[in-house]
């Protein structure tokens, strides 16, 4: 049987799915790091954020009457993001709340894996963060044995709120607890380590390039010290590694050229070093990468990309 499309005609033997199994391996070190830190209950909100994304695409799917995409990873790999965002401490329905917005608002509404415009794992944790600021802030110290039910914890700042405060700047971590993660904050973001190893997974597999992730943390770091502030403290503290190598290279959501990607690493940055410092925020890369998706179709039409050329 013939088929006929238009071109241009690419012949490839990795598919979406092949790419999404990759992302899953390159968390993996995040995954363990949280465990590590924060114990079993990261398990537990795990399979209740990655059930759920399965569960409200399935849904999804059969209300549009699309074909069904759950075998694609794509949900998974969502879940698994959304999850490593999250304290420790959160409730066990937030990840089921997360969950929804982000697979049948952000991605499913607009027509599935592909058609939506902002990243999902970033927006599901800004509705999060907008709609339950106090539970989405609430952060235990590793090691804390946290219960099933999450409510023993004894309530511990991140770096960030710490450098926040003037009152806390005596009270920072040390270079090497932000660099093996152990240190309070989101389950998957603390080990910069962590991150490291599911970057250069990422970069060996050619699942990502590196243009964006690298220009983001450098122009943060520039950026902080230009401001008189510690550039390697920003960089290691925070979702900065885990935003720029699982959220910014996202490639749904960002420029298609690498002048593009460039500038969208640029603007990231800037806008991280934005939030933190000249908001109420914290922490700013969520925020940041939201903003700068909704300009990503006047980024491309800088240098639009011609097929079968180079970017």
């Amino acid at each position: 049987m013939l088929s006929v499309s238009s071109a241009p005609h690419i012949r490839s033997r990795e598919n979406t799915r092949d790419v999404m199994f990759d992302v899953i391996i390159a968390l993996i070190p995040c995954i363990v790091a949280g465990l590590v830190f924060f114990g079993f209950r990261v398990v537990l909100l795990l399979a209740i954020s990655v059930c759920s994304c399965l569960l409200f695409e399935w849904l999804s799917c059969f209300v549009f009457r699309m074909k069904t995409s759950i075998w694609d990873l794509s949900a998974i790999v969502s879940g698994i993001i959304l999850t490593m965002l999250l304290p420790p401490t959160v409730p066990l329905w937030i990840p089921v709340m997360g969950s929804f917005f982000m697979i049948v608002i952000v991605k499913m509404c607009f027509g599935g894996i592909g058609q939506n415009f902002v990243n999902p794992a970033a927006t599901g944790w800004a509705f999060l963060m907008i709609c339950f600021p106090v539970i989405m802030t609430s952060f235990s110290a590793p090691f804390s044995h946290l219960s099933i039910l999450g409510n023993n914890f004894l309530a511990s700042p991140t770096p960030l709120s710490l450098a926040k405060a003037d009152s806390g700047l005596d009270y920072l971590p040390s270079y090497l607890s932000l660099y093996f993660g152990s240190v309070s904050g989101a389950i998957g973001v603390t080990s910069g380590l962590a991150i490291i190893i599911g970057f250069l997974y990422l970069l060996w597999r050619k699942v990502i390039s590196w243009e964006t992730s690298l220009i983001y943390v450098a122009i943060v770091a520039v950026l902080t010290l230009a401001f008189g502030k510690d550039p390697l403290f920003h960089i290691l503290s925070g979702s900065l590694l885990f935003g720029a190598v699982f959220l910014a290279t996202d490639p749904t959501t960002t420029p298609l050229s690498k002048l593009g990607k460039c500038i969208f690493a640029a603007g990231l940055g800037l806008l991280t070093v934005c939030f933190r410092l000249f908001s109420s925020f914290p922490e700013g890369v969520c925020f940041s990468i939201i903003l700068m998706n909704l300009l990503v179709p006047y980024i491309d039409k800088i240098k639009p990309r011609r097929f079968g050329g180079r970017t």
